[in-house]
């Protein structure tokens, strides 16, 4: 039996802790639909500009009401993620979001310590800077890297210690703290919400449900109109397809 991601996060070494890997590309062609048409967003707001937190623990982004709406689930410290993000950054709020035809609901995918921590801290943040902060951890990967590596001895130190203690030393030796507070989070934010063990085990929950129900293999995986997407784990790949479904 696979121990769950919380049995990993507290017991295994820091040197096997992937729970799944990134994704693979093979596009599953669809029949191509009718336009969809445009949908305006409230007076004064735009729809990638309109964000609110899921039921399911995630953050969606765009009109709640898009007849088409994407699901992706990502891990902070997958380097095809962060490859998503950059290469789709603009122009998915801009050809997709911004019509009101696309909804992008982004959940995290916990993998490791490290992903679990930093993805603590962004929930912890203000609803409005989910995206933001997101966005700027996929930019910043080595920059994350470069501070767990920089430690080892620190990291195993905090892994010894008990689950409520764990994840504030590891921010610290991981300089994860330092890390968000140049991104406006405080020193007090940061060590609040990683000792409340809840932050954690719900993203472990989530992340087991996830799982489940969608037989995730890799990340990013996206879930359009509650079918996976197989294979699609590129932003030009998904593009074809929003376009496919009407979305031109």
């Amino acid at each position: 039996m696979t121990k769950s991601p919380l049995r990993i996060l507290f017991l295994s070494s820091l040197g096997a802790l992937a729970l799944a890997g990134c994704g693979e590309s093979k596009t599953d062609p669809s029949k191509e639909q009718d336009v969809i048409a445009k949908v305006g967003a409230p007076a004064g707001k735009s729809w990638s500009a309109t964000v609110s937190k899921t039921a399911d623990g995630g953050y969606v982004m765009g009109n709640p009401d898009a007849p088409i709406k994407i699901i992706e689930f990502a891990s902070l410290t997958c380097s095809h993620c962060a490859d998503f993000s950059k290469e789709s950054h603009e122009e998915i709020k801009r050809d997709f979001i911004d019509t009101g035809r696309v909804s992008l609901e982004l959940r995290n995918f916990i993998r490791d310590p490290l992903d679990a921590s930093a993805a603590a801290i962004i929930h912890c943040a203000p609803v409005d800077r989910y995206f933001p902060l997101a966005e700027n951890v996929f930019a910043s990967q080595e920059e994350l890297f470069a501070g767990a590596q920089g430690n080892p001895s620190g990291g195993e130190a905090a892994m010894k210690l008990s689950p409520a203690q764990r994840f504030p030393a590891l921010a610290k030796a991981w300089k994860l703290d330092t890390f968000f507070q140049s991104r406006g989070l405080t020193a007090d934010q940061i060590n609040t919400c990683l000792g409340n063990l809840d932050n954690i085990t719900t993203l472990e929950k989530n992340t087991n449900a996830a799982a489940e129900k969608y037989t995730i293999q890799g990340t990013p995986t996206f879930v359009i109109n509650g079918q996976v997407a197989e294979g699609i784990a590129a932003w030009g790949p998904l593009r074809d397809r929003l376009r496919t479904m009407g979305a031109r």
